[in-house]
């Protein structure tokens, strides 16, 4: 029989996970018994995603604001530091702020506008516009941003970011000033050191402070890359990545998870022998139309994955050959011709019309969109998602 299914999405239930738990068996044990309950089989290059929170609870890779107060005095001293694009977020950002403000004595607090990096907007775009405002060289300060534009609170928070993120500072007995700039060579007006906290543009902007007389140029990638007194650390990111967990303290991005990966797919293959693909992943890269966030808040969708996910897709488009290759044919004709083509399409389709309009994204950027989609971020209860029939196409 034909089958009438391509790819299907299922987010699996499982256990809470708490620090010290074991994350490899924990996903084996509950894909195998979702497998089992729900009566679909285990077979090759289906793929099981797993969300990066719950592997960093099960390392328990937290760290306190003392923490992070610590590395942060300990790497600039008394200077007065610039803090420049921070994300604008209670959950990404919020308790990061306070540690990093409880080891400074002075900051210059230097926010992108009209949003920041991920679209969170301070005000709407228009708005500079009927100021003749240009947000590209133009420089503002509290009071100016103030009288212009007066309070604005975000519309999904509540929250007014500028006043919000200066009585944190102020509240861990530092001194702010406020300004607005998307040039990184402004703060440079104000102090040479600078903890720059953009996530995907942060090498850009420390190679701008370097090569502009810059003295100290740090990302939150570069705090807490080790641990502290005992707390959680990530060698590679940081502080980015990190999350909310308590008013003290965050729960910083997983680290060392390509062997969780592999141990996951080896041990599916030992119960199966079927090969699945693994990965974790963390906030999917899409953008909301409505809202203009862009999702992506962590440094990567995926910090591990197997082998099997490295890559792009290489697909042709259905519609571009029903309206020209085979525009001729119709029918079972029609339907055969392009099965045919599909089966012995050219894996490498860069600059091919006939793959025009597919995504040219990585695979582990699509699927990691889809997980986090399927996931959700608050109750549904699903870390883990499994995924069949995601590399099918029409001949299958």
């Amino acid at each position: 029989m034909e089958r009438v299914v391509g790819t299907v999405v299922r987010g699996l239930r499982g256990p809470i996970i708490n620090q010290g738990d074991n994350i490899e068996k924990i996903v084996v044990d509950t894909v195998l018994n979702a497998a089992k309950v729900e009566g679909f089989p285990i077979e090759d290059r289906d793929i099981v995603t797993v969300t990066e929170s719950v592997v960093a609870r099960a390392q328990g890779n937290y760290a306190t604001i003392e923490a992070i107060a610590a590395d942060v005095k300990a790497k600039f001293g008394e200077e007065t530091v610039g803090i420049i694009f921070p994300i604008l977020s209670r959950n990404r950002f919020a308790v990061c702020l306070r540690g990093i403000a409880k080891g400074i004595k002075n900051v210059i607090l230097m926010l992108s506008y009209p949003s920041d990096e991920v679209g969170n907007h301070l005000v709407d775009i228009d708005a500079l516009d009927a100021k003749g405002i240009n947000p590209w060289s133009d420089v503002l300060t509290e009071s100016e941003f103030r009288e212009h534009f007066g309070y604005i609170k975000h519309p999904f928070t509540g929250v007014d970011y500028i006043e919000y993120y200066k009585e944190l500072i102020e509240a861990e007995g530092a001194s702010c000033q406020v300004i607005f700039s998307n040039n990184p060579k402004t703060i440079l007006d104000y102090t040479k050191h600078v903890l720059t906290c953009d996530i995907h543009s942060r090498f850009r902007t420390k190679r701008i402070l370097k090569s502009n007389g810059a003295v100290t140029v740090l990302g939150l990638d570069d705090i807490l890359t080790k641990s502290i007194n005992g707390s959680g650390f990530n060698e590679s990111y940081g502080l980015l990545g990190s999350n909310k967990a308590t008013e003290e303290s965050v729960k910083l991005f997983p680290t060392n998870c390509q062997p969780i990966v592999d141990g996951i797919q080896a041990k599916i293959k030992e119960l199966t022998g079927k090969t699945i693909e693994v990965m974790v992943y963390g906030d999917g890269a899409f953008k909301d139309p409505v809202g203009k966030i862009w999702e992506l808040a962590d440094p990567v969708v995926s910090p591990a994955y197997t082998e099997g996910l490295n890559g792009t897709p290489s697909e042709v488009k259905l519609k571009y050959l029903a309206d020209n290759n085979f525009c001729h044919l119709s029918g079972e004709d029609q339907k055969q011709a392009i099965s045919d083509y599909i089966q012995n399409k050219c894996e490498d389709l860069v600059g091919a019309m006939e793959s025009q309009g597919t995504t040219p994204r990585r695979l582990t950027d699509l699927i990691g969109s889809l997980s986090d989609l399927t996931s959700g971020s608050g109750d549904k209860g699903t870390p883990m998602i499994y995924i069949k029939g995601y590399f099918d196409n029409y001949t299958k």
